[in-house]
């Protein structure tokens, strides 16, 4: 016969076990949203019995597309954003054209967001702006973009102090001032231009099994380990990132900028987040947008074929074409 004290006790321990499971759940719901940057723990069970009402859904029902032409003429650009086959919507983009000090400055980027879409949100809004008003914008454009991204990202984490949950966000951007391209990226949306026909990467995708990058990490106290891919603590597929506030001292938001001559030989760019070059590899990219010579059809039909081959993520292309290309091309094919 069960007394009294005994059947208190065992409530107590089943009170206590469920309320170390439900601080589990919350904790895990907490760093592990439902991304594919993040661990692929199994949330079946535990969304069974708790639902979570913080996903964000997407934005648009449908895929958004657009462009533009430079008002010198020397470029023009389109872009196309899908959610793609899931839920939600965690992909930004932007596109702009200003004028500063005088000079034509084109602006690109996408921004793929991991544990909600507040943190690629906020960097679509923000990081471009901070750009052009830093003071060694066009003296100093490397620094002025190294500057800007984490001004940003600090911004970032400090309006994201009474956040519940840890958003990020990766970066591809490009800047065009000039004859120079200037390309910078954090994590893994990749760029990629066609220079003489050839497809080159101009960007690194930041992942934490590169042996420089998981030095980093290490030397900063952190640790890489496999997670059905490898991972920043377990839980972050990339080594970089906007964001991320929990694992802030070894993600950091430091940008790798590389530059290119805009010249006679490169025919265009390309900024895509990962549901595109999962799938898609830089050539299949390259030859599919060669023919194209309108910017947003282009990027539209990147958007199409990464959805036909199966990318399970949120897919956002930016196609920039520079069109002193297309006269020297007329006049070699009609010579």
């Amino acid at each position: 016969m069960i007394t009294w004290n005994l059947l208190h006790a065992r409530i107590s321990c089943a009170h206590a076990t469920l309320l170390l499971f439900l601080h589990f759940f919350l904790l895990v719901k907490a760093i592990v949203p439902e991304n594919p940057e993040y661990s692929s723990c199994d949330m079946g069970y535990l969304n069974s019995v708790l639902s979570s009402s913080s996903q964000v859904h997407a934005a648009e029902d449908s895929p958004v597309s657009g462009g533009g032409l430079s008002q010198n003429g020397k470029f023009s650009y389109g872009y196309a954003s899908s959610p793609g086959k899931r839920s939600s919507m965690e992909d930004f983009y932007e596109t702009r054209i200003d004028g500063v000090d005088g000079e034509i400055v084109g602006l690109f980027g996408v921004f793929d967001g991991h544990g909600g879409a507040r943190a690629a949100e906020y960097v679509k809004q923000n990081l471009f702006s901070n750009l052009i008003r830093h003071p060694k914008f066009i003296s100093d454009t490397k620094s002025a973009i190294a500057d800007a991204y984490n001004h940003t990202d600090t911004e970032f984490l400090k309006s994201e102090n009474n956040q519940n949950r840890d958003a990020g966000s990766t970066a591809s951007t490009a800047i065009l001032v000039g004859d120079r391209l200037l390309v910078a990226n954090v994590g893994d949306s990749r760029a990629v231009i066609c220079r003489g026909g050839n497809a080159i990467a101009v960007s690194r995708d930041h992942k934490p099994d590169q042996t420089d990058e998981r030095q980093r990490i290490e030397d900063a106290g952190g640790f890489v380990m496999w997670a059905g891919t490898w991972r920043v603590g377990g839980v972050l597929a990339v080594s970089r990132a906007f964001g991320d506030r929990l694992l802030k001292q070894y993600v950091v938001a430091d940008p790798e900028i590389q530059e290119e001559k805009v010249d006679s030989s490169l025919e265009f760019l390309i900024l895509a987040s990962d549901g595109l070059w999962d799938v898609v590899s830089n050539e299949e990219a390259v030859a599919m947008t060669k023919p194209i010579e309108d910017a947003e059809e282009a990027a539209k039909r990147l958007m199409q074929e990464a959805y036909q081959r199966g990318s399970s993520d949120n897919i956002t292309c930016v196609v920039v074409r520079f069109l002193m290309n297309q006269g020297a091309s007329s006049r070699s094919n009609s010579g």
